[in-house]
């Protein structure tokens, strides 16, 4: 009778044993890097604490950085309305100054709103959505969304009885942009939803709105003269205004891109 024996596999090497560790103790950066930070601690003569002082270090960077695509994913910015691709020349000189100081994003913080009115084509979304990008780069949480979709939003959730966790979940944003507000003419139902989140809001956490309307034309949205008033009461208590005036920016656009292709045309021949 033939007996086989079964060999034990070979316990983890120190290497094979920290690099579990590690990834158990949730620090995927320190397992992915430790040998070769040990290599560069043991060429330079690193102490231990110098050592694991650069590890806590990349770990940290590594986190902020996946923090910071999960928080541009789930803000719904339009990708393409940075700062890098706003023209900051043709803001008014009023709001060039303001720009550092808002994109630093210190009026987040204190839970202060921003509110950009001008007619259409002045540049309010591009400019709100580049200081939106900014301060997701700076840690904080941001929703950019329409207002229509966000009333809409709210009303579907009060319908299905679930508005409460809506609120809370809109409440994880540091900053919440709504876009055209001036469109919406709602209902009561719609001007209830958006009149309560506003208020719910107030003083607590920022509201960033871009509009075509002026304070006095906001009846058209909230219907009844005490809640428009009260409404623009709780948005201009603690807030940053902003007035994009000048020339309509997609209409200068529009007629270079036309001249653009006039010159690109092909010329008739003449025989």
């Amino acid at each position: 009778m033939t007996t086989t024996t079964t060999t034990a596999p070979p316990p983890p090497t120190p290497a094979e044993s920290l690099a579990i560790l590690l990834r158990s103790l949730k620090l995927p950066t320190f397992a992915r890097v430790a040998a070769d930070v040990a290599q560069k601690a043991e060429r330079e003569a690193w102490s231990f604490g110098q050592y694991l002082h650069h590890l806590a270090e990349l770990e940290v960077e590594e986190r902020r950085r996946r923090r910071i695509e999960r928080y541009l994913r789930d803000s719904d910015l339009p990708a393409e309305k940075t700062l890098a691709t706003l023209e900051r020349q043709k803001l008014p000189a009023k709001v060039q100054k303001q720009l550092p100081t808002l994109c630093e994003g210190g009026f987040v913080d204190r839970g202060d709103n921003l509110l950009a009115f001008g007619l259409p084509g002045r540049g309010k979304s591009h400019l709100v959505c580049a200081i939106g990008h900014e301060l997701v780069r700076r840690g904080r949480r941001v929703l950019f969304t329409p207002t229509y979709a966000l009333v809409q939003r709210l009303l579907a959730a009060k319908r299905d009885l679930r508005l409460e966790k809506e609120s809370r979940d809109l409440d994880g944003f540091d900053a919440l942009i709504l876009d055209d507000i001036g469109y919406v003419q709602q209902n009561r139902d719609e001007m209830e939803v958006l009149f309560t989140f506003l208020s719910e809001r107030y003083e607590r956490k920022t509201v960033i709105i871009t509009s075509n309307l002026v304070f006095s034309e906001w009846d058209r949205i909230f219907k009844d003269p005490m809640t428009t008033a009260a409404a623009i009461d709780r948005l201009v208590h603690h807030s940053v205004i902003i007035e994009m005036t000048g020339p309509s920016i997609r209409n200068e656009a529009a007629k270079s891109e036309e001249t653009r292709r006039r010159q690109l045309r092909p010329r008739p021949r003449h025989r």
